[in-house]
């Protein structure tokens, strides 16, 4: 009975000696793994599948009203009819006037002196018209006749010189008016009624916003890429405005020399009139359009003294290490750069965190992404800075 005792007993402790040496072993197993974890940088991927590209010329302009004109008197005078600012004028619609009281009174004066003129030529030629006749048969001399004919010549011509003095005084006196060349809003007031107008002064400023252009200078390097009709996109950073389609309507042929750059205009329609001259805009014109290229974000790109490099995530057995790829860029824009070679579809492109890891380094992928804008904190940042652009044309209010 005592050895069967002594047996267990031992057998006993050597159980427990046994779990204690185990639980041991598994602490420190699991100390090692955890210190492993805390090696690991954690990082963010972008996972690259082939997409469309467009390749983007982006350059700064300001806009300006397609109708905007300071108009001006043609006659001397005092004003005594000015819009108000904010007015709304119908096109051809008095804006202002100079007082017409001269004027009309030369237009009448003109007016009488045709009608005495009309009445001596119709008398001049009713006695021709009595005495050709007379002429004719030998009654009365040719001296006699040829003085008839005179006397209708000259009244003939009196009539003419009275039409044409009616003609411009009444030309003075539409003078006068000063009407507007399109329909419009009366922006500024330059004078005011009772004040002196003299020909060539500036009296108003009219202003139509249902359309716009905005004027901008692209660099010479993009000199035959664009044409004339080409689909634009055009933002307002400055206003909370969704973005506007509209086309080239002018393109420079010349280069300015101090800037190097050409200039370029952009119609827009504003039926809401939400576009102000003098705005600042963005404007993005499309020079291509790729399809299935792989996409990166610039920020995703690193260079070294051996070149243009990018790191990726490779998956092994003993988990997720970095790996440096060599790659070669091709059209950029905004925050987005085609990679030409070096990457491929599938790769697990590091975009958040690049800075921070090495070739070989273990990682920790926190978030991986499917799209390229969603995968860039510089693409975030702008998206949430400014407003969405349309996908298409087609989708906007492009003229």
């Amino acid at each position: 009975m005592r050895a069967s005792r002594f047996v267990s007993l031992w057998v006993s402790l050597l159980v427990g000696l046994a779990a204690l040496l185990a639980g041991c072993g598994d602490e420190e197993t699991t100390k090692a793994a955890t210190a492993q974890d805390r090696t690991r940088t954690r990082v963010e991927a972008l996972v690259l599948q082939p997409q469309s590209f467009e390749d983007v010329v982006e350059v700064t302009g300001s806009v300006e009203a397609l109708d905007d004109a300071r108009l001006s008197a043609e006659a001397a005078g005092t004003l005594v009819h000015v819009a108000e600012r904010g007015t709304r004028v119908p096109a051809d619609s008095l804006v202002a006037r100079v007082n017409p009281r001269s004027a009309r009174a030369a237009v009448e004066q003109a007016r009488a002196q045709v009608e005495s003129a009309q009445a001596q030529y119709e008398l001049a030629q009713d006695t021709y018209d009595r005495q050709a006749p007379l002429y004719r048969d030998s009654i009365i001399s040719a001296s006699e006749f040829e003085s008839v004919r005179s006397q209708r010549t000259q009244a003939f011509a009196s009539l003419n010189q009275a039409e044409a003095n009616l003609s411009q005084a009444q030309e003075q006196l539409a003078s006068t008016r000063i009407d507007a060349p399109f329909s419009g809003i009366v922006e500024e007031q330059l004078q005011e009624p009772g004040e002196q107008a003299s020909p060539g002064q500036e009296v108003v400023r009219l202003v139509d916003t249902r359309q716009v252009r905005v004027e901008a200078g692209v660099p010479e390097r993009y000199a035959n890429d664009l044409v004339q009709g080409d689909s634009v996109r055009v933002r307002i950073q400055s206003a909370p405005l969704d973005d506007r389609w509209g086309r080239l309507a002018f393109v420079g042929n010349t280069i300015d020399p101090a800037s190097r750059t050409f200039p370029i205009e952009v119609k827009i329609a504003n039926p809401e009139r939400r576009l102000k001259p003098e705005m600042v805009a963005t404007v993005f014109v499309v020079r291509e359009r790729l399809d299935d290229v792989l996409v990166a974000p610039r920020s995703a790109i690193s260079r070294d003294e051996g070149g243009l490099d990018a790191y990726t995530v490779a998956r092994t057995d003993s988990g997720a290490v970095v790996q440096s790829r060599p790659v070669t860029l091709g059209p950029a824009s905004g925050n987005r750069v085609v990679v030409r070679s070096g990457l491929s579809p599938g790769d697990e492109l590091i975009t958040v965190g690049q800075s921070d890891v090495a070739t070989g380094d273990r990682v920790e992928v926190v978030e991986r992404h499917d799209d390229v804008d969603t995968a860039d904190p510089a693409a975030d940042a702008a998206q949430n800075a400014a407003p969405d652009a349309p996908m298409s044309p087609a989708d906007s209010n492009a003229p």
